[in-house]
Order: C-alpha cells, then sequence, then structure tokens
C-alpha cells in the first residue's frame, strides 16, 4: 500500500554573506527525501526554491563557494508550505525593512517558519520569537538575548519548537531539523532513510545538545577513548564500572581512571552518570515509555536512583520535566 503524498513547497530563504552548509545541507536532505517518495510513490514529495534579498542572487559563502538563488523573495509565488532561513553573516547586518515586513506577512501564509543557526536573528528582528522559546548558535546566544529580552533563548537544544515557529543552532544542526521536519511531514521510516543516505544520525546519541557530554567527549584525543564513548553510550544497560571499562581500554583501573579524567575532565563514573541522565532526559521528552522502563533501559537500577540523579543534575524530577517539555512548547533534544 502506497502512501499519500502531497508535495509541500519548502522555501529558504539566504542573506548574503551565506552559511554554505546552512543553505545546502537542509536543501539536500529535502531533496534526497523527494526522490525516494519518487520511486516509492510516484510523486515528489517536496518542491524546493532558494531565494535571497540580493539584487544579483548571488550568495558568497564563508566557504569560498558562490551559490546562486533561483529568485529573489518577492517574486516568491503560491502557497508555501514551509519558510526556512538560514544563517551566516548576512543575518546579522543592517536592518531590511522590507524584508522583515515580508517575514511577518509569510508567517501568517505558511504552516512552518524554521530557522537555521543565525537565522533566528531575522525572526528575532522581524518580532517573530516574542514570548517564544528559541535556540540559535550557541557563540551568539547572550548577545542576542541582550538585544532581543523578549525571546526566552536556551543555548543548549540542536533545535527547538514552539507553536509553528522553529529555531535550530549551529551549521549541521539545520539537518537534524530537516530531518524532523521530514519525519513530521512522511513518517520515521523515510526520515532514517535519508540519515542513512546522507551517513548521519537521524537522532543523535545523548541528549543532543549543543555541547552534550557525547559531544564534548569527543575532544579526547585517544581513539581508543573515543571508540569507548561511542561503546558506552550503546550500551547504557550493562555493567559499566571502572573495571569493566578499564578492561575494555586494555588498562588497570588506576591507570584507565587516571587517564580517563586528564583526556574528558571527568572521573569515569560522572561521566556514565551524566550520558545515562542525558538518555533519560531525550527519552522523557520524546517517547511515551513509563519511567521504570527509561531508567531500566538507560542503565539505572530504579526509577528512584534515576530521580535522584536528576534532581540532582537538573533540579527538577523526571515526572515535571516530561510535563513541562511536552506540553504548549515542545523541545526537542534539550540537555
Amino acid at each position: 500500500m502506497k502512501t499519500a503524498v502531497h508535495t509541500k513547497k519548502i522555501v529558504m530563504l539566504s542573506v548574503p554573506p551565506a552559511e554554505g552548509v546552512d543553505v545546502v545541507g537542509p536543501l539536500e536532505a529535502f531533496g534526497i527525501a523527494s526522490r525516494m517518495l519518487k520511486e516509492s510513490t510516484g510523486r515528489y514529495g517536496y518542491e524546493t526554491e532558494l531565494v535571497t534579498n540580493a539584487a544579483d542572487l548571488a550568495l558568497p559563502t564563508s566557504g569560498g563557494v558562490r551559490i546562486v538563488a533561483h529568485k529573489h523573495y518577492q517574486e516568491v509565488r503560491g502557497k508555501v508550505d514551509t519558510l526556512l532561513i538560514a544563517g551566516g553573516s548576512g543575518t546579522r547586518g543592517p536592518r531590511d525593512e522590507d524584508l522583515l515586513a515580508w517575514l511577518r506577512k509569510m508567517a501568517k501564509q505558511t504552516r512552518r517558519v524554521c530557522s537555521i543557526c543565525t537565522g533566528a536573528y531575522l525572526l528575532a528582528d522581524a518580532g517573530l520569537l516574542k514570548g517564544k522559546r528559541a535556540t540559535t548558535h550557541w557563540k551568539y546566544v547572550d548577545s542576542f538575548a541582550r538585544q532581543y529580552p523578549e525571546v526566552s533563548w536556551d543555548p543548549n537544544p540542536i533545535f527547538v519548537q514552539d507553536g509553528s515557529i522553529y529555531t535550530s543552532a549551529g551549521i549541521s544542526a539545520g539537518m537534524d531539523l530537516s530531518l524532523a521536519l521530514i519525519e513530521e511531514d512522511y513518517g520515521n521510516a523515510l526520515a532514517l532513510d535519508v540519515a542513512r543516505h546522507m551517513v548521519i544520525f537521524l537522532r543523535r546519541p545523548g541528549s543532543q545538545a549543543q555541547f552534550s557530554v557525547a559531544l564534548s567527549a569527543q575532544a579526547a584525543e585517544r581513539k581508543s577513548f573515543q571508540e569507548l564513548q561511542v561503546w558506552i553510550a550503546e550500551n547504557l544497560g550493562r555493567d559499566l564500572s571502572v573495571d569493566v571499562l578499564a578492561a575494555r581500554a586494555a588498562m588497570s583501573p588506576r591507570n584507565f581512571a587516571r587517564v580517563f579524567r586528564q583526556e574528558l575532565g571527568s572521573t569515569p563514573a560522572r561521566y556514565v552518570e551524566q550520558v545515562r541522565v542525558e538518555a533519560a532526559r531525550t527519552q522523557l521528552a520524546s517517547t511515551d515509555d513509563g519511567v521504570d522502563q527509561i531508567a531500566s533501559r538507560c542503565g539505572f537500577s530504579s526509577a528512584e536512583l534515576l530521580r535522584r540523579c536528576f534532581l540532582r543534575h537538573f533540579k527538577v524530577a523526571p515526572s515535571l520535566y516530561r510535563k513541562h517539555f511536552r506540553g504548549s512548547v515542545e523541545a526537542v533534544s534539550l540537555r
């Protein structure tokens, strides 16, 4: 039985100078999804259009590659399903009142408005983030918060949804957001196929925060420790004591604990607890599974132990965390 497919128009706005990955990455994800749907259903899932405010349609990028948009934003016609605003230094340039007025108009006409990285600056400038929760690249959160105090800026998530507005973090987070939108539109199976084709995670391990434990740990210089961290994330329900981890790293427990702290700035026990708590947080926000089930899956001996660890790390009980983030404002992959 074939899935009913309705072609959705995706318009990507980029203001020069652009961040190339912000533009190309998400458009590639939608393009791959569309081709896959064509193969399985006979119809394309997405129609994509790249627009800009540059008169010559040129988008120089930080990588030195020049991208040419399809048209000027004022030439957009027809029903637009999703509007994406790419990041780049151009978004933080002088105010373009005509562009901001167009954004406000489009926000009333489209199903979703999404920003990638510093594209959130344009949404805030247009007043579309007022009273909302949003994120952007961690580097700019403080300055954005000073300029737009009426926005609840969160430096941690990869992306956040507040109503019909989606904001995402830096660069590669635009692809994470695109996969989530594809999943929202056409289901998990297609999003997973696209992620596999692009050789990226559909959902990153851990909390998927901009600075999750798993991400910060990738700074470890020893390949054996990098591989160990992947193994830990994939085996949270197993015995992850120092003795077990040291044996896997082919080191004595004492030497392993010393080197681990040097490499990662944390004791093995604390690191394992952080990874487990982050995994539990992701599952609380993205599944309906019970706390007991989540605790067991993430390696906690009981729901009570998970609750105590959660309170210690986040100052809130798991049940209240779920209630808040599965409520009126859905936050995806919070740290």
